[in-house]
């Protein structure tokens, strides 16, 4: 029998993109023996997050994450990336966390460990066979980030390495609000110049606001100015779509992840909180206690001044959608704007992915799934919806897509 303290763990690459695969491998153990592969990472606000999936090596002694199957743990079945998607919160933590990385100049660390037998508790309590530390990235090697105040805007550009110029992205978030990086720093990695907009924080913000941030990207000199994108999440989908009414921002493409076009067309982003304040009583929760909003927006209103009409749209529209999303209407939002385009004839424009078990929160690949977090008000635990691996494949397949809708739209079309 070998010498299982002589074990051996390799992770390659141990330092690339957080949307870039790894394999993890088990070397010189005993064959047909138990061992738990386990993932470990402290987030910048002082939490811990774990994975782990249960093995056992084959006749050679080894094990193959890649390949190999999980037979319990936080994911089972032959899942290559599990150790990152399946991360969770350590028993003992605070209560309704998201987890979101904050300073994209910095790698999230992530401690991968091999443990004798099957362990599902007490890791920090046990001895590891052995250890690596691999760093995942938002920000490749000669990505540049430069913040922008200039204006009023409350903003980040992400630009590739290189002299461009490079097709643009305006990159908005939900609202949650808060200037959020990590997105556009992935972007800017695959060659986008994406510009992260913080639309929430200045007050009463309205139309010009977008298109004063449009105008940066349209000016810069590193950016192609008639190759500019809309990528939004949630309430940053909403803004993106409400972008069709603007004569000064004229969008290539448009990506929205878990989007609703329903909101008043000619208020301000204050004036759609109002119109969800007046409806809340519509809201429903769970025996959990947590806030299913959907019902706010539904059903789908009638009056055309409630709704965006996006058979107005001039360019193509990828809408991603999670069929489990429990916070916006969006299978059906993504059912009625499909038909407004049919009815203008312009739904040769529109692409639909949609997944079966997936939540709101599509993210990047590999980033922890949030079935539900605190969400404006520390009171408030809202629901997201989504179950953990038919969500996570949601996210690998989906920003793979993204990328190539992107590229063939900004890089590849012609002028």
């Amino acid at each position: 029998m070998r010498n299982l303290w002589r074990l051996l763990l390799s992770v390659q690459p141990s330092r690339g993109l957080v949307d870039e695969k790894f394999s993890v491998r088990v070397q010189n153990a005993p064959p047909a023996h138990p061992l738990t592969m386990h993932a470990l990472l402290h987030s910048e606000d002082g939490d811990t997050w774990e994975a782990f999936g249960h093995y056992v090596t084959d006749a050679g002694g080894d094990v193959n994450v890649t390949k190999d199957p999980s037979l319990g743990g936080t994911y089972v079945g032959v899942e290559p990336m599990g150790l990152l998607w399946s991360q969770r919160l350590v028993p003992g933590s605070r209560p309704g966390l998201r987890f979101r990385k904050q300073d994209v100049q910095t790698p999230i660390q992530v401690r991968l460990s091999v443990y004798q037998g099957h362990q599902s508790e007490g890791f920090m309590d046990q001895a590891m066979l052995a250890s690596v530390m691999v760093e995942r990235w938002y920000m490749a090697p000669g990505v540049r980030r430069v913040g922008f105040t200039e204006g009023g805007l409350h903003a980040t550009l992400f630009l590739p390495p290189g002299p461009g110029p490079f097709p643009g992205l305006l990159d908005l978030w939900g609202g949650g609000g808060g200037l959020v990086e990590y997105r556009s720093a992935l972007l800017a990695s695959h060659g986008f110049a994406s510009l992260a907009l913080d639309y929430m924080k200045p007050a009463e913000v309205k139309n010009e606001y977008f298109e004063d941030a449009y105008r940066v990207l349209q000016q810069h000199p590193q950016v192609c100015r008639r190759r500019i994108g809309l990528v939004g999440l949630c309430f940053g989908s909403s803004m993106a779509l409400k972008t069709i009414y603007s004569n000064v921002i004229q969008p290539r493409c448009l990506v929205c992840l878990s989007a609703t076009h329903i909101q008043p067309v000619g208020g301000t982003i204050a004036d759609f909180f109002d119109e969800v304040e007046k409806n809340l009583k519509k809201s429903h929760y769970n025996d959990e206690n947590q806030v299913i909003w959907r019902n706010v927006l539904l059903p789908i209103p009638t009056d055309t001044s409630k709704k965006v009409d996006v058979g107005r749209l001039q360019c193509p529209l990828l809408l991603v959608v999670g069929e489990d999303d429990q916070s916006w209407p969006v299978p059906e939002s993504a059912d009625d704007m499909r038909e407004m385009m049919e009815r203008a004839g312009n739904s040769h424009l529109l692409t639909v992915l949609s997944y079966p078990r997936a939540g709101h929160l599509i993210e990047p690949p590999y980033s922890p799934h949030c079935r539900a977090s605190k969400f404006i008000k520390p009171t408030i635990m809202m629901l997201w919806g989504g179950e953990v691996a038919p969500h996570s494949h949601a996210q690998e397949d989906a920003w793979r897509k993204m990328l190539d809708f992107l590229k063939e739209n900004l890089y590849c079309s012609a002028d």
